[in-house]
């Protein structure tokens, strides 16, 4: 388990920035493919709190995951890293968030995990 110490996140709808205490729960299976179970809270600029939390899976050839577990930034078509957000958030402007299937495209950087989030219409 990997403690989520915060980060920031903004988008056309939302921005804020993503509290520390969140946990990133990882198995890394016999085949190499790395998967994630992450919860994490996020607060908007205007002081909401909406919980997100994904499961996804991180794979691709070894000489890539290589260069990503050692901190370097290999082009992310090179390997498959995508998640699956779920939102939980209040009644009022964020509640659309709660009808939301969205998808992500995640990528390890050297300074830590961004992720491009887009929902699914």
């Amino acid at each position: 388990m990997i403690g989520v110490r915060g980060g920031v996140f903004e988008g056309p709808r939302l921005k804020g920035r993503v509290l520390s205490g969140g946990s990133d729960w990882i198995v890394v299976r016999r085949d190499g493919v790395l998967i994630q179970d992450v919860r994490i809270v996020l607060q908007t600029d205007d002081d909401h709190n909406i919980l997100m939390s994904y499961r996804g899976m991180r794979h691709g050839p070894e000489a890539v995951i290589e260069q990503v577990d050692n901190g370097e930034d290999p082009d992310p078509c090179e390997y498959y890293f995508r998640t699956t957000p779920v939102f939980e958030a209040p009644d009022g402007e964020y509640a659309w968030l709660n009808k939301l299937v969205a998808f992500a495209v995640g990528r390890r950087l050297p300074t830590g995990v961004t992720y491009a989030v887009y929902a699914i219409s």
